[in-house]
């Protein structure tokens, strides 16, 4: 299936997937839930597994508390909590937390959590005195809830995985981007990093991309959500470029390196991240005609309203439920992305 840009209608690429769903409704013991973060996600990666979202009640109280009740027997089952951490993350967060401790008191067997986003993650270390490292507050918490295993996609931090002492399944969103860039036969491409902490991610990324070179932004950052791009290193000059990125919140960095790349003589620009979490004034930067698209995936939803005519939306259901099948068939999931 074709992206769509600029619309609210998502798309799932056709990606080569083995075939390992075939009758897994008929598999008792796996139960998939969604919070409400994205439940449209949740949905398409249950048609995925070729089964239905469980049954599940979820109020906020008048005071902002949060209810949540499994509608079903889940005792002896392995269940699956698909819940990103977005905005607002802590309500969303919390909302997971109580699913969790739900699932345990309901003598689930396996409770693993879902995250195709997780907040907090650029909270991953100390920079400064008396900060506080809130990623892994946050691992802490999701364990003491209860949960057996996680499963996450592209963490901004690779580390993260070490602040859990549970099985932790770290996936990437790069193969439905990849899948989408390649079927247009783009000339000439360099990718580039849109700082040195990025480059690791654009060399596997380049690596994917037909051994595509690769370029650096170098930039400072003076504080949060504020940088300055100074210059870049290798040639773009004449060339595609694409920008790559796990995630693009108020689109400063990502938008700032687009402009640098024209100067230095770059012909084309894309950025690409997967996490979509665009942050004001994301929109009316990314917008602003420096970039060819802005392809990103539907692990955070994306309002209607937030759509603008280069933004591309790729779909990673059917990702997340290929890794959910695998994990709960003991499977390989490094073999889905070599």
């Amino acid at each position: 299936m074709n992206a769509h840009r600029g619309s609210a209608v998502l798309s799932s690429p056709t990606l080569k997937l083995p075939t390992t769903t075939t009758g897994i409704s008929e598999n008792h013991r796996l139960r998939l839930f969604s919070g409400s973060a994205n439940l449209k996600l949740s949905q398409e990666v249950a048609r995925y597994l070729g089964m239905d979202l469980g049954p599940m009640i979820r109020k906020e109280f008048a005071d902002g508390e949060l209810y949540v009740q499994i509608q079903e027997s889940i005792r002896g089952c392995d269940v699956y909590l698909i819940q990103p951490s977005c905005q607002p993350v802590n309500d969303h967060l919390m909302e997971l937390l109580i699913m969790i401790d739900a699932c345990r008191r309901a003598s689930a067997r396996q409770i693993t959590a879902v995250l195709p986003y997780y907040g907090y993650a650029r909270a991953d270390r100390k920079t400064a005195g008396r900060e506080s490292i809130t990623a892994k507050l946050v691992a802490n918490l999701i364990t003491e809830a209860g949960a057996s295993r996680i499963l996450a996609m592209d963490l901004h931090a690779a580390q993260i995985q070490g602040y859990f002492d549970i099985p932790f399944d770290h996936v990437y969103g790069s193969p439905v981007i990849l899948d989408y860039l390649q079927s247009k036969n783009l000339q000439d491409v360099v990718v580039v990093s849109p700082d040195v902490g990025g480059v690791a991610r654009a060399r596997a990324f380049a690596k994917k991309l037909n051994d595509a070179p690769l370029a650096i932004i170098d930039k400072r950052r003076q504080a949060h959500n504020v940088a300055e791009v100074l210059n870049v290193i290798g040639d773009v000059k004449d060339k595609t470029a694409i920008l790559v990125d796990d995630m693009i919140d108020t689109g400063g960095t990502i938008t700032e390196g687009a402009k640098l790349l024209r100067e230095e003589g770059a012909s084309q620009v894309y950025a690409c991240a997967t996490h979509a979490v665009f942050s004001p004034p994301s929109i009316e930067r990314l917008s602003s005609g420096v970039f060819e698209e802005v392809i990103v995936t539907n692990t955070i939803p994306i309002p209607e309203e937030h759509y603008f005519p280069q933004l591309v939306v790729r779909s990673v259901a059917n990702l997340l439920g290929e890794a959910i099948w695998r994990i709960h068939e003991d499977s390989s999931l490094s073999s889905l992305f070599r």
